[in-house]
This record gives C-alpha cells, structure tokens and sequence, in this order.
C-alpha cells in the first residue's frame, strides 16, 4: 500500500497535469455548458438544478461519510479544516442548486464532473483524515488564520456573485444582461475569481499538497471560463464597461 507521502504526491501529479491539458484546451475553445453549448447530443440534457445536485454532491457525501468511519483522527483536521471543505459542497449541493436559474447541463459534462468530485472528495478527505497532522499550535498559526481568512473571503465574494447573476433574469428568461455590483464592477468573472480565492485560502488553511494542487486545478478549469464570458460580453454589448477586467481586479 502507498504512504500517506506517495498517495500526496500522485495524485497531486495527476491533478496538476490534469489542470494543465484542461486551461490549454480551453485556449482555443470554451467547456460545452451553459452559453456555450451548441448540441447536447444524443442524451437529453440534464436540467440546471438536477445537475448541480448530482454532480456537486459526491465531494460532499463522500469526506462526510470517510468522516463517520475514520475513528480518532486530527482533531483539527477532522472537525476544522475537513468542515470548510464539506461546507463549501453543501452550500453547491444543496443551496446553489435550489436557487440556480441556469441552462440545462450536456449529461456527458454532469457525469464528468461526478466522477471528477468522487475522485476529489475521496482523495482530498483521506488527506485530511488519515495523513494531515495538526497540533494545537496550528490554531495560532498564521498560515491558519490567513487561510481561512481568504477562505470565508472567497465564499461571501462567490455567493454574492451568485445572487448578483441570479437576479439579473426572471425565470424563464434566457436573455443575457450586463452584470453590476459587488466585484462585477471591477471583473467579467467576479464568482470565479471568489471561488479561485476560496480554494488557494484552503490550501493555505490546510498547508497540504492536494489542496494547493486542488486549487491551482480550479484556477485552470474556470480561470478561462473568466475570459471567455469577457469576451462573450464585450462583443454582445456595446456598452460594456471597458474597464472591467476579466478575472483579477485592476489587473487581467
């Protein structure tokens, strides 16, 4: 059987190159979901709020149940830092998923994204429960403090994000308008770059390869989502904000 150490580096190997095939073809073409889906092929589409339930809800499932069988384990690992985690993936499962008014989702893509979050949750809770050491200290520490820091940052920037394109339609609606508040003011992918922040905070909270690795994954897979919906806006609307980046603020 693999160490704890070699089950790290694996599958942050694979994570990391993963997250590297996945942002260069994303250079020349967008993911197949949402606006930029042209077919759904031969499976009906999955509708938004089935999707997101199914597809979210293994990452949150998954650590949870590792967490009822896994005995004395870090106490901080266990019942902190696994809890930030699981919590993010409740809040996709259950709440983000009831309230989303998106498009249907290709059922090749809601499949992907389940054995993708299985995979993850798997990996990133057996860290977490067997193999991350945190003593008391950690509670001080400041790689804890800025790391969670970040991520409630990341969370709050992301869910009002959320709301703010929520709201911009009726239900039914398929028209696209121009976002505005929050960080939409200053980026085209403003709950992107919430959640890219939600993750790197982890990493830091965790100070752990699969998470650093987790979220340098998220950065690729959505970071180019960012630019791709900058692109869509500015050639729809003429009125667009020049000024508004694409997914760091004042920067790119």
């Amino acid at each position: 059987m693999l160490s704890c150490k070699a089950l790290s580096v694996t599958y942050s190997c694979m994570l990391t190159a993963g997250a590297v095939v996945l942002s260069y073809r994303q250079r020349s073409r967008q993911t197949p979901y949402g606006r930029y889906v042209r077919h759904f092929g031969a499976w009906k589409p999955v509708p938004a709020k089935l999707a997101w339930l199914v597809q979210e809800l293994p990452s949150f499932f998954v650590p949870l149940l590792l967490w009822a069988t896994a005995g004395e384990t870090s106490v901080i690992g266990r019942t902190l830092l696994l809890a930030l985690f699981c919590g993010h993936y409740f809040q996709r499962s259950f709440i983000y998923a009831l309230l989303t008014k998106g498009r249907p989702s290709p059922f090749f893509i809601v499949v992907s994204a389940v054995i993708f979050c299985t995979v993850n949750g798997l990996f990133q809770g057996s860290y977490m429960l067997f193999c991350a050491q945190y003593d008391e200290a950690w509670l001080t520490d400041i790689r804890l403090i800025l790391g969670l820091t970040l991520f409630f940052l990341g969370m709050a920037i992301n869910i009002h994000s959320d709301h703010i394109l929520r709201n911009l339609r009726q239900t039914g609606e398929v028209v696209y308008k121009i976002p505005r508040g929050g960080l939409f003011e200053y980026v085209s992918g403003a709950n992107f770059f919430g959640e890219i922040i939600e993750w790197f905070g982890y990493a830091i909270a965790t100070w752990s390869l699969p998470a650093f690795s987790f979220a340098f994954f998220t950065m690729c897979s959505i970071g180019p989502r960012a630019f791709h919906h900058h692109r869509f806006y500015l050639q729809k609307f003429e009125d667009y904000p020049r000024a508004r980046k694409a997914l760091i603020p004042f920067i790119i």
